[in-house]
């Protein structure tokens, strides 16, 4: 008998979609031009481009010459980051903002800006995982030049306010930039009625290819170049685009965009289903991150106990594909300082869960999720010298 496989790891990365591949393919082979180029193979690539380009603001609700597209999420992150307080600083203002529980693509930019002699606000968040507006309001001050602050986290899936962060820095005239890298696709984003200053978004997210991103730039905020070379980009990132993966991602963006009413209607009654199994059937468990508002599709849970990497392995041997915290940093022996600065003690932040579906997962993938996961729990447990339950 053939064992099922479950890929319940979609906040990690995502299968690349039939729409996307199809519509990438002609761009390796038949459509392989320049877009620089000034020939007919030129013009076509430029073309799909500059289509890519409008497909991805319509999405966000944005103007094609405030997308910028990047290696990903993490080169999106630093260019807002860096190239933001870079112009910043010419204004004397040395003070940023941003909470504890960021992806490290974005405390890490934090950290160096530090040490470069930037004054770092770092807000804590509630037991739940959220940030308040009003957090960001009392912080801001005369010199802040930028807040940044993730749309929903990547390991426990609560999303922040975001529309109210983004009104209060519009007010204060202060640069407000959102990594929604786990929000594209899973929840309506308006860059204008939110008061998005910058975004940046992942295509591997939503079934797009790695290695493409996009950095949303509103319309008079001026950016340090991330790449001097050529004059693409509008001469902030000089290279050669890639041409077959900004279409894949323009095509992924569109059908994210067109179905996501649908999709959260569908994922959140398979994401509660999950959420009250495990609660109901394995003894000790607990939600990290508050109930709502939380993405459509990710749930992370912990159990007392258990070490995550014996979870993980022993779900992959019945066909489960899960993570343990977020895929940047699965490798790490540190705990996860997302469950860390909800209040989590340190035993309990090493052993996680993150279950996450995408529109490819089935009502049949959470029944067997919680047809495997209790006896994996209790043999473990079964096994464990610290479990005295």
């Amino acid at each position: 008998m053939l064992k099922r496989t479950v890929y319940a790891d979609n906040s990690a990365t995502t299968r690349v979609s039939d729409n996307a591949l199809h519509a990438m393919l002609p761009y390796f082979q038949e459509k392989f031009g320049n877009a620089s180029s000034l020939h007919a193979a030129g013009r076509e690539a430029a073309r799909a481009l500059i289509h890519a380009r409008k497909q991805v603001a319509d999405a966000l609700n944005a103007e094609p010459n405030e997308i910028y597209f990047t290696s990903g999420g993490t080169e999106a992150d630093n260019w807002a980051i860096k190239g933001g307080c870079a112009q910043q600083l010419k204004k004397g203002k040395r003070h940023i903002i941003t909470t504890v529980f960021e992806h490290h693509a974005v405390l890490h930019c934090f950290e160096l800006l530090e040490k470069s002699g930037f004054e770092v606000t770092y807000l804590p968040v509630s037991k739940d995982g959220y940030v308040t507006a009003q957090q960001v309001a009392d912080a801001i001050r005369d010199d802040t030049a930028l807040v940044s602050i993730m749309y929903a986290n990547n390991e426990i899936g609560t999303i922040q306010p975001i529309a109210e962060i983004g009104k209060i820095c519009r007010d204060k005239g202060v640069w407000f930039h959102t990594d929604a890298v786990q929000a594209v696709g899973n929840v309506p984003i308006d860059v204008k009625a939110q008061n998005i200053d910058m975004l940046s978004l992942s295509g591997h997210k939503i079934h797009a290819p790695k290695g493409i991103g996009v950095l949303y730039v509103r319309k008079g905020i001026v950016l340090q170049n991330l790449v001097d070379g050529g004059a693409q980009e509008r001469n902030k990132r000089g290279g050669t685009e890639n041409i077959a993966s900004i279409v894949a991602l323009g095509q992924a963006i569109t059908d994210a965009a067109e179905n996501v009413d649908a999709k959260v209607e569908r994922l959140t009654k398979m994401r509660d289903r999950l959420i009250d199994g495990v609660l109901s059937d394995i003894p000790k468990s607990r939600l990290n991150g508050g109930r709502e508002p939380r993405l459509c599709m990710s749930a992370n849970f912990s159990f007392e106990g258990i070490e995550g990497e014996g979870m993980l392995l022993l779900l992959d041997m019945e066909g489960i594909c899960a993570s343990s915290g977020s895929a940047c940093t699965s490798g790490s022996l540190d705990p996860s300082h997302v469950l860390m600065a909800i209040g989590l003690p340190h035993e309990i932040a090493h052993g996680s869960l993150r279950i996450s579906f995408s529109e490819e997962n089935t009502e049949e993938d959470v029944d067997y999720i919680l047809e495997k996961l209790p006896p994996i729990i209790a043999k473990l447990r079964a096994m464990s010298p610290v479990w005295e339950g």
